[in-house]
């Protein structure tokens, strides 16, 4: 069940990801559209290991398997590659930072769509 829900998410990550670049390619600038899908990109591919690096670190009975440092440690180390490579696009020029940031936001909306849709089914159950 659990999976089922983060497949959503993660399969509207890529259709926010597709609608915010078609929609920048055609209005923006050729950089704020490169940094719009750039960022998506980062920010999803740092979703995907955030998943795998948690289901791994966790049972299915909800207890940790491995240390806890561990799991630390690759937190930021993922941490500073995104930041790392988001330095690099920016101080080069490759990118407006301000499309960067729309496409650093996919996730979010995605969850926060993921949550406005799971309200809605809730209330309407007690509706009827």
């Amino acid at each position: 069940m659990v999976e089922k829900k983060l497949q959503d998410i993660k399969t509207f990550n890529w259709i926010i990801l597709f609608i915010l670049g078609a929609v920048s390619g055609v209005f923006m600038t050729v950089q704020f559209t490169l940094g719009v899908i750039l960022g998506g990109l980062i920010i999803i591919a740092n979703f995907s290991l955030l998943h795998n690096t948690m289901r791994k670190a966790f049972s299915d009975q909800g207890a940790m398997r491995g240390k806890k440092m561990a799991l630390i440690v690759k937190f930021y180390f993922r941490l500073a590659i995104m930041g790392l490579i988001i330095y690099i696009l920016i101080t080069n020029g490759w990118v407006n930072p301000l499309g960067l940031a729309v496409g650093l936001s996919i996730v979010v909306l995605s969850i926060l769509n993921f949550g406005i849709r799971a309200a809605f089914r809730t209330s309407s159950r007690e509706a009827v």
